[in-house]
């Protein structure tokens, strides 16, 4: 049973085994191992997100509560946390989070390699020096260390999403939105539209005057990456290997270019070229050689995962525990003892990912968050004020 409600006030929060109240017909809170739990004092403790954050629930003694399996919506009168906040735009602009998630469905409905698109431009801006839209920023004179021209970054997409929510956040709310908060709606609303579930996304980002170029080499992980610096890239960002391999679980979505993963098709022995990468299936090898011949660059692309290319989902597990990875960072997590079992476990059981990767998208959504009178919020997310 699934839920939903056209109301600009819900939090929207993952519920796999959640309270449902008859009598409000709202899901109130989450039980056993959920994000969402029900304190003494009537209200609901999210305990994976930064701080003691609650939310004020409406629920009264005599409300008849069930208990159903499903992923929901929540709502709530207020959520108070530590730096980002729950509603955070309740009072200045109630319908940003609409607004954003109508530029998002409206743009993967167009193209639905847009979702994929969004996720990863909100995973690169919060891996590089934190959740700031320092992507986002062109290349100007007081803006040199550009971004996007660096290696991994070139082939990002979704920017004219983010732009249009812009547009329409500054004509309703001028210079009140971010453009970091944007990206998290993003790629929150990317997931609703391509995994049909969801989650709550605190705001109160701010958006950083310049952008981090010559610090991506060493803060974005590489298609090449292999699984010991993997570990320890993400442990260093206080996000565990359950977050690195549920993340990892956005790769059910996109594309890659054939350059990224060549390496793993041919000369993989340094002598032979036709010799490639024991630990991809030679089925799937020759399948990827057809797609990108000797020689492809980036102009050639490959979906990384050509089961079901466009759904936010499992399959991507199932992929890697058949060798069907394509970037060989990927395929790695099925061979190192302690991811290989995380594998498992997700492939087996999808509403254990989807509650892990909500969970992991939110904390990597509050890396290095500029707060209250840090940078500003940018009247166009590619240009500072």
């Amino acid at each position: 049973m699934a839920a939903a409600w056209e109301s600009d006030s819900y939090n929207a929060f993952v519920v796999v085994a959640g309270i449902y109240d008859e009598q409000s017909q709202n899901v109130v809170a989450g039980i056993a191992e959920t994000a969402l739990f029900l304190t003494s004092d009537e209200s609901v403790y999210v305990p994976n997100l930064k701080g003691n954050c609650k939310m004020q629930s409406d629920l009264s003694g005599e409300a008849k509560l069930k208990a159903l399996l499903m992923v929901g919506l929540v709502m709530a009168s207020k959520v108070y946390c530590e730096e980002l906040e729950l509603g955070f735009y309740r009072q200045t602009c109630p319908s940003a989070e609409r607004i954003v998630r109508d530029a998002v469905e409206k743009g993967v409905a167009i193209n639905p390699g847009m979702a994929a698109g969004l996720i990863r431009l909100h995973f690169h801006d919060c891996i590089v020096l934190g959740c700031d839209a320092s992507i986002l920023l062109d290349k100007t004179p007081q803006n040199p260390d550009f971004e996007r021209d660096r290696p991994g970054n070139p082939l990002l997409r979704g920017f004219e999403i983010i732009d249009d929510a812009k547009s329409q956040l500054e004509s309703q709310c001028p210079q009140t939105v971010s453009c970091a908060d944007i990206l998290a709606f993003a790629a929150r609303d990317s997931v609703a539209t391509v995994g049909q579930f969801t989650y709550a996304v605190p705001g109160g980002r701010r958006d950083s005057l310049i952008s981090h170029g010559a610090k991506v080499a060493d803060n974005l992980p590489f298609p090449t990456t292999n699984i010991g610096f993997l570990k320890q890239h993400f442990e260093e960002r206080g996000l565990s290997l359950r977050d690195m391999v549920a993340l990892s679980g956005a790769h059910s979505i996109g594309r890659t270019a054939c350059a990224e993963f060549s390496d793993r098709l041919f000369f993989f022995n340094g002598v032979d070229q036709n010799s490639t990468d024991p630990t991809l299936d030679p089925k799937f090898a020759a399948f990827l050689k057809e797609k990108c011949p000797l020689g492809s660059g980036f102009d050639k692309t490959a979906d990384l995962d050509n089961v079901t290319t466009n759904r936010l989902d499992v399959q991507y597990f199932e992929n890697l525990k058949r060798n069907l990875g394509v970037l060989s960072s990927d395929q790695a997590l099925a061979s190192d003892s302690l991811t290989a079992a995380i594998v498992s476990r997700y492939q087996k059981n999808r509403v254990v990912w989807m509650r892990d990767f909500a969970a992991a998208m939110v904390k990597m959504g509050k890396l290095q968050v500029l707060t209250g009178t840090q940078g500003e919020i940018r009247k166009k997310c590619h240009f500072r004020n």
